[in-house]
């Protein structure tokens, strides 16, 4: 008995209400089919099968191109073809091999001795002066140092501040400050 329900009835309010109300038809039962009753959309749609077929390159080890093509329904996968080299590819390995997993023996070696020209040809590589500060560069700077005082004694002040860096510990500045004197006086 709203607002509204009294401005929009028709005829008075007595004859409303003697009316009582409608009389209303009985209810059918309607049962529907699963296709019927879903809400999930065209049933048949998604029932059919589809076909896909993928494609990949190849790699080093397996050139040339991959495909796959595989069934696929609502409720199934099948592969119908996969290439060689795919992860899903049966192959043929042929007979098993129990011994596959076993280590091979291990050849034995021994230390041979060596002779000291075969040791004096070993020494001239790279190797010789690592453990020298400066490396090989420094004991070749040396080398060429001393083969320069021997053949010019003209400048003997200059050969005594290049003996003086090379005495030097790492990192000390005495002999750049000795030459700053040198050229200062």
């Amino acid at each position: 008995m709203g607002l509204f329900d009294r401005l929009f009835s028709s005829g008075s309010g007595a004859n409303s209400a003697a009316s009582g109300p409608k009389a209303r038809k009985p209810a059918e039962t309607v049962y529907l089919d699963a296709d019927q009753s879903s809400s999930l959309g065209d049933v048949n749609f998604m029932r059919r099968s589809n076909t896909i077929r993928r494609t990949f390159p190849g790699t080093a080890d397996s050139p040339g191109n991959k495909e796959m093509v595989a069934e696929v329904a609502s409720m199934e996968a099948k592969l119908e073809k996969v290439s060689e080299g795919l992860p899903g590819a049966a192959t043929d390995s042929g007979p098993v091999s129990l011994s596959d997993g076993v280590p091979k023996p291990v050849k034995k070696t021994f230390a041979q001795t060596m002779s000291q020209t075969e040791l004096d040809q070993r020494k001239k590589g790279s190797a010789v002066g690592v453990n020298v500060p400066g490396g090989p560069a420094a004991i070749k700077q040396e080398k060429e140092q001393k083969a320069a005082a021997a053949s010019s004694s003209a400048q003997p002040a200059l050969a005594n501040q290049q003996s003086a860096l090379n005495t030097a510990k790492p990192g000390a500045i005495d002999p750049f400050k000795q030459m700053v004197k040198d050229l200062n006086s």
